[in-house]
């Protein structure tokens, strides 16, 4: 199919549709945590500790595709609701290892239900082979190093 078929916006430029596409994702998922309060970053914050607890703020921070150097906000709203706590980590008295509250544990289903149910519809929008397709465009574009371009 040509791009001219697919109402792409600024004559099918990927980095434009893509940020559109990205935007509308991230209206989504907003306002699904809505009644938990959480931003966008925030979840995928505490969906990386839910696959493993105890990281270090740059482990997470690569984690989430964000820089290490501007992570502490993102961080201190999530101790603030309650939801993170920072410990020294034993293995090395500079560092800190982030972890989950057990109020985090408590809105872990919630958390994961959500973000299912978006996945899902996205997942319904194409075919079974158009999404694998999809996932592995996702996969190299996350994998993507400047010097490649």
């Amino acid at each position: 199919m040509s791009k001219n078929n697919l109402n792409l916006r600024f004559n099918g430029s990927i980095w434009c549709n893509l940020d559109i596409a990205l935007r509308n994702m991230d209206q989504l998922f907003r306002h699904s945590m809505q009644s938990m309060g959480l931003s966008v970053i925030e979840l995928y914050i505490l969906r990386a500790l839910y696959e493993r607890d105890g990281q270090h703020a740059s482990e997470l921070a690569r984690a989430v595709g964000r820089a290490a150097t501007s992570f502490t906000p993102n961080l201190d709203k999530l101790q603030s609701k309650g939801l993170i706590e920072r410990r020294p980590d034993p293995g090395d008295r500079r560092a800190v290892r982030i972890y989950l509250t057990q109020s985090a544990e408590t809105c872990r289903e919630e958390v994961m239900e959500n973000t299912r149910k978006i996945d899902e519809r996205i997942e319904q929008m194409f075919t079974d082979v158009d999404f694998q397709a999809f996932q592995r465009v996702l996969a190299g574009l996350q994998n993507l190093e400047p010097e490649q371009i």
